[in-house]
């Protein structure tokens, strides 16, 4: 009852003739009188019944506080990025390189819609130019020929013949990781990494096989030593020179030098090299699962530098054969979280990535991964 006298007085104060006019107020918050008068009496919703209190208030502050995922752990990235470049001593230009980058080349940047397969991390590269890390870690690039007509032949008669996971590591025959240091090498540790995993998979005996020998004695080949080549005209040259020395007879420098190549010291000979078609990676995981890790190459872009673990993809990178700048080598695939993956051996040493190892997205060609790929047949 009160409240619809109440109601009734409002409509009949609405109705009256005019008012006397009375001094100006600061309006209220809440409304006018009859409005406050009908929100007492629960014939109008009172809107702070819905504002969170107490420890709910809190929480809804904090939650839109919080800042999008992908743009917190970019700035925690770059706070860590920071911290350790203070650590080290490195100036305001070595943090401008690293968190700028070239604009075609971002460190970081979400490249899927919804989610992001893998995580990036500080590493020993973190201080170093985009520059400075391609000088000494990438090769220039070339154009593979010999992939653009493949002579592998398919191992697998029909789908259920292929193995749904690979690993060559647990069998045995895949050497330890690496270090190519700063020296654009990487193509001679594809090379001995390849022949290593052949060799040992024939004879059932580890070897390790001589870098320094590839980077001194390949260039009539097409090869340049620390500024590049690649696993496929590496075989040519072990082929017809009879033989690739062992690594203690003919030690890792790092630099160009001259070739000391001995026949008494040849660890394993090349009867044949197998390319793979360019860019048919139906080809490539017959290989891979079928016959033995194969020697493959792809662009790095400014990023990948600092993988940690996760599969790798990205848009920024191309596919063709002068887009490709660093040769690896692919040990297996699989799946992770619904997204199959190569599984690939690095030259960094095994403290960069996943030990030493990362994953590259499968069937999208990513980053040119099939666009060289070539693996040897041994004595």
């Amino acid at each position: 009852m009160q409240a619809i006298v109440a109601l009734k007085y409002c409509q009949s104060r609405s109705r009256d003739g005019p008012t006397p006019p009375a001094r100006p107020r600061r309006p209220r918050p809440g409304g006018n009188h009859c409005r406050g008068q009908l929100r007492l009496r629960g014939l109008q919703p009172d809107p702070s019944r819905h504002r969170p209190r107490g420890l709910r208030a809190r929480v809804h502050r904090l939650r839109r506080a919080r800042p999008h995922p992908r743009r917190a752990s970019l700035r925690t990235l770059r706070h860590q990025v920071w911290q350790e470049l203070q650590e080290r001593g490195g100036g305001p230009e070595a943090v401008q390189d690293l968190l700028r980058e070239p604009p075609a080349r971002p460190l970081y940047q979400p490249e899927r819609p919804l989610r992001l397969y893998y995580r990036l991390g500080i590493n020993r590269f973190a201080d170093m130019s985009w520059e400075e890390f391609r000088a000494t870690r990438l090769g220039a690039a070339q154009n593979c020929s010999a992939t653009l007509a493949g002579n592998h032949q398919m191992r697998a008669a029909a789908a259920a013949a292929m193995p749904e996971t690979k690993d060559w590591r647990e069998d045995g025959i895949v050497s330890p990781v690496k270090n190519q240091g700063h020296c654009g090498s990487c193509w001679t540790f594809s090379t001995t990494g390849a022949l290593e995993a052949a060799y040992t998979q024939a004879t059932g005996k580890a070897i390790s096989l001589s870098e320094q020998q590839l980077v001194d004695c390949g260039f009539a080949f097409n090869n340049f030593g620390c500024k590049g080549g690649l696993p496929s005209q590496a075989f040519e040259y072990i082929k017809y020179n009879g033989g690739l020395d062992t690594e203690e007879s003919y030690p890792y420098q790092g630099v160009n030098g001259i070739c000391q190549f001995k026949a008494e010291n040849v660890g394993v000979k090349v009867l044949d090299s197998v390319n793979i078609t360019l860019g048919a990676e139906d080809e490539l995981k017959d290989a891979v699962g079928l016959v033995r890790p194969v020697s493959v190459a792809f662009e790095v872009i400014s990023g990948f530098r600092l993988y940690k673990t996760g599969v790798y993809t990205s848009d920024h990178c191309g596919t063709t054969p002068m887009d490709v700048n660093h040769a690896v080598l692919a040990v297996g695939y699989g799946v992770e979280n619904g997204v199959p993956y190569w599984l690939i051996k690095n030259s960094w040493g095994a403290d960069w990535g996943d030990e030493g190892y990362f994953k590259m997205e499968m069937g999208k060609n990513m980053c040119g991964v099939a666009t060289c790929a070539s693996y040897p047949v041994v004595a």
